[in-house]
């Protein structure tokens, strides 16, 4: 199936559909609908600036079809800003068109234009083919930190 996609940096106006296709990402991990929820979460990230988002819109429909959300982070090390490839996601029947790899790279540029040391995600040990995708656009397994996670 051949698609003509934009992808382009979400704003306040793309909400609306953006809130559908996250709550379709959020199902995707087994957390139940809540669309409700889903744009209040989605509008404080606008409102405070606490994300940088990018979809993927189907050219004829303008119908999101995926999307990429960035998160700021820093490093006292350095002192320079990286940011963490948070979500993302494209839908089903949207899937092997090169849609995640032109959501990574639009991620990717955003990142290089904002001078940050570099770009940051983690997935599954057992998802070989998001491992297979990063790896093909230059990320690399992190082999000197064992990361842990505190659950409050």
């Amino acid at each position: 199936m051949a698609i003509n996609v934009q992808i382009s940096q979400a704003t306040i106006h793309d909400l609306e559909d953006l809130v559908i296709i996250f709550d379709q990402y959020r199902a995707f991990y087994q957390q139940p609908s809540d669309l409700k929820e889903a744009r209040r979460f989605l509008f404080e990230k606008f409102e405070h600036r606490e994300s940088v988002i990018f979809v993927a819109k189907d050219y004829e429909t303008k119908q999101i079809i995926g999307f990429a959300q960035l998160y700021p982070s820093f490093s006292s090390i350095t002192m320079q800003r990286s940011w963490i490839l948070n979500d993302l996601y494209v839908a089903p029947k949207h899937r092997k068109l090169g849609i995640a790899s032109s959501l990574i790279l639009a991620a990717k540029e955003y990142a290089i234009r904002t001078q940050a040391k570099g770009l940051e995600l983690s997935t599954a040990n057992d998802n070989a083919s998001a491992q297979k995708l990063y790896e093909q656009l230059g990320f690399k397994r992190d082999e000197d930190f064992i990361h842990y996670y505190l659950t409050l």
